[in-house]
């Protein structure tokens, strides 16, 4: 099943979207030009937000906001609009913390989603593993019906390669060997980290901590993703990371399909 026409999608975990905006959102948006922009961890709430982002000329915006204020959502802008748009996974305590927005086109599903943090004492490790078990079960009905493709922020970094210092983060949120093999099993339902389809080595990552000068020093983690289906792999043309970009502790990622 082919995508109509060639596709330019960015995604990006805002670290609180009225911040990014002050630190030039709108321009990057206007200057990358994209398709559909997949936009995560608001820590904004409806009638809060930047208003430069509430009407972006061409684009249909969608917005899902968890109903603690100043915490967790998700946004979407599309030129395309798309045919339907879901909010959530049809899970109450989930739901209400705004994570996961999908958008139906005419070959695929966009699923925006904002996994869990585990904690810094691992205290959410249970409830992300939850999250995780629902959110494929979610995706493995959609699929049913269309390929899927996932732009998100899943909160781990999935193998050794993929983080600066594996060894002092065994133990951590986000490398325990849970989220882990919770990840490497989800990929093997026939699902592709389409960035590992086209750059093999290490050293390249999506989020750097504020502290000890990490981002110059490229100390960083690679735990947001462009996710497909098998089924969409045929359809790749490009995945990559836009490290150079800055606004928050998260660089965008960009995903090219035809």
């Amino acid at each position: 099943m082919e995508v109509d026409v060639e596709m330019n999608l960015i995604s990006w975990n805002v670290n609180g979207i009225n911040a990014c905006a002050r630190k030039g959102l709108l321009g990057f948006i206007k200057k990358e030009d994209a398709d559909v922009y997949c936009f995560q961890e608001l820590k904004s709430y409806e009638g809060n937000v930047d208003k430069s982002l509430l009407n972006i000329g061409g684009y249909n915006a969608f917005w899902l906001f968890a109903e603690k204020k100043g915490y967790s959502g998700v946004a979407a802008c599309s030129r395309i609009k798309p045919l339907s748009v879901t909010k959530g996974i049809g899970d109450k305590e989930i739901d209400k913390e705004g994570r996961v927005l999908t958008l139906e086109f005419k070959n695929f599903f966009l699923i925006n989603a904002y996994f869990p943090h585990s904690g810094r004492s691992l205290e959410r490790l249970g409830f992300k593993l939850h999250f995780n078990r629902l959110f494929l079960e979610f995706c493995q009905r959609l699929r049913k019906k269309k390929p899927i493709l996932i732009a998100s922020d899943f909160n781990v970094a999935h193998k050794e390669i993929d983080l600066a210092n594996p060894r002092q983060n065994e133990k951590n949120a986000g490398f325990t060997i849970e989220e882990r093999e919770w990840f490497t099993e989800f990929l093997k339902q026939g699902y592709i980290d389409s960035f590992r389809e086209f750059t093999k080595e290490p050293g390249h990552y999506t989020w750097w901590t504020y502290r000890f000068n990490a981002r110059a020093r490229n100390i960083g983690w690679r735990v947001d993703y462009f996710v497909i289906s098998s089924e969409l792999k045929k359809q790749l043309l490009s995945s990559e990371i836009l490290d150079k970009v800055i606004g928050s502790d998260h660089c965008p990622i960009r995903l090219m399909v035809k």
